[in-house]
């Protein structure tokens, strides 16, 4: 698959079959969309497009609003989306100019003329241009005009969608992992850079690495323990994750840590991958670190019963 980050970056392609969306996810609603332009595509010996956006539309359009969290950064969409097949990733910085052009200017400036759009695969309630006033009707009209077809997301797919965006959001924040995982397809799971923390689990015989994760507008799950494995450098390695404020030595930050089973290598600033597979129990305050200690040789024992 090819990644382009600017529109401008790509070149028109023979029989572009196209759609376009956050994709926020890539869950198994987005899925069945992807699918379905890979089907077209080989229908008439096309290649596959998706347009999305990068920053998310509401960062740009209300930037006060801090809450936007999204299920995956645009680096993981985009290695989801070449496991799936996809042959090309357009990936829109999304701006007011953009948001401004009108709808007709968008169908043929964009999807035409640097798509080269054969066939676009696109729901009901799509919305571009302008105000948000394109649509599906202007594709149905002005697709006789460029030499394309238009091909409507059913809406009961639309708001299969919708929905497991929304349930997946919640299900990670209530710590419903096991939920979050069956609409997703695939264990949800967070990257990022392994930085020096305190060294108080490797006091109490329970090194952890301490995860930074670089995209502010990532989701992550709610506080406590899960069962999770770990991926470095290639290999993949059992563990048990921490997302907390660590409230038995008053932590005042929070945190994410993972102890990695039967490992002792040392990977300070190396990039991690970390998959999501159960949820164990809750954040709790124990009265003293031997109490903590004998919590978290249960937490092992239930995290390998339940990997």
């Amino acid at each position: 698959m090819r990644v382009y980050n600017n529109i401008n970056e790509f070149t028109a392609v023979k029989n572009a079959v196209v759609t376009i969306g956050t994709f926020d996810g890539v869950h198994i609603g987005h899925r069945k969309i992807i699918s379905r332009i890979n089907e077209l595509a080989k229908e008439i010996n096309g290649e596959t497009v998706i347009l999305t956006f990068f920053p998310h539309p509401r960062m740009i359009l209300h930037p006060e609003d801090e809450s936007i969290k999204l299920i995956t950064t645009i680096t993981e969409k985009a290695q989801l989306m070449e496991e799936l097949g996809v042959d090309h990733l357009i990936i829109t910085p999304f701006s007011r100019d953009f948001s401004n052009q009108t709808a007709e200017g968008y169908i043929r400036d964009v999807l035409v003329n640097k798509i080269g759009t054969k066939k676009i695969v696109i729901g009901y309630d799509h919305r571009f241009g302008k105000d948000r006033q394109g649509g599906l009707v202007d594709l149905l009209k002005l697709g006789p005009v460029y030499g394309f077809d238009v091909v409507e997301i059913p809406e009961q797919d639309i708001n299969e969608v919708a929905i497991s965006s929304t349930r997946i959001r919640k299900a990670l924040l209530n710590g419903e992992i096991d939920l979050a995982n069956t609409f997703l397809g695939y264990p949800f799971h967070i990257s990022g850079k392994v930085v020096r923390g305190d060294q108080i689990g490797r006091q109490i015989g329970y090194p952890t690495a301490n995860i930074v994760v670089e995209e502010k507008y990532k989701l992550i799950p709610s506080d406590g323990i899960f069962a999770v494995t770990v991926t470095i450098a290639g290999e993949t390695y059992k563990g048990m994750a921490y997302i907390g404020t660590r409230p038995t030595v008053n932590g005042l930050t929070r945190n994410i840590e993972v102890n990695i089973f039967d490992f002792d290598q040392e990977i300070y600033n190396q990039s991690i991958k970390m998959e999501f597979h159960h949820y164990v129990r809750g954040d709790v305050k124990f009265s003293s670190l031997d109490e903590l200690k004998v919590q978290l040789a249960q937490d092992k024992v239930d995290v390998l019963a339940l990997l």
